[in-house]
């Protein structure tokens, strides 16, 4: 079963369970997939449904920011749960040990000198461990291991 498949299960299955906080965080993610899909007239494979979810993850943790620096605890709350129901979708996460290897690997593999070669490693990194790891942390240890 397909991502997107997996998504409109979950839907049918909030709508039958009457779970409308839920169902409507499941409905805005299908209609951001389904945007796409219009947007670019092509059919989105998994690894494009998960670059969306990991799109509206990163809108959700900005949102969250925002809303505790204002105060709004209940608005942050509401984009919480949602982030949670959107990260039922991502898969497994690396762990730190699995990250280090990688960032090593790709470092070897490029054989990056410097900062100048940041980009070489990213692209090297990033069909491997999108959607398994924050890029922007792995951003920061590229960063840092290309500094020393």
């Amino acid at each position: 079963m397909s991502l997107k498949e997996r998504i409109n299960e979950d839907m049918k299955a909030a709508l039958r369970a009457g779970e409308k906080a839920r169902l409507g965080a499941i409905r805005l993610l299908l209609a951001a997939v389904k945007q796409r899909e219009v947007d670019e007239r092509v059919q989105l494979d998994d690894a494009a449904v998960l670059a969306v979810v990991d799109k509206m993850l990163k809108q959700r943790r900005d949102s969250i920011a925002q809303y505790q620096a204002g105060g709004r605890q209940d608005l942050a709350d509401a984009e919480k749960f949602e982030a949670d129901v959107l990260r039922a979708y991502r898969p497994a996460g690396l762990s730190d040990d699995e990250i280090r290897a990688a960032v090593a690997a790709a470092l070897a593999e490029t054989a990056a000198a410097g900062p100048g070669d940041m980009g070489k490693v990213m692209a090297a990194l990033k069909p491997r461990l999108a959607g398994r790891a924050d890029m922007a942390e792995v951003s920061k240890r590229v960063k840092a291991a290309l500094t020393h």
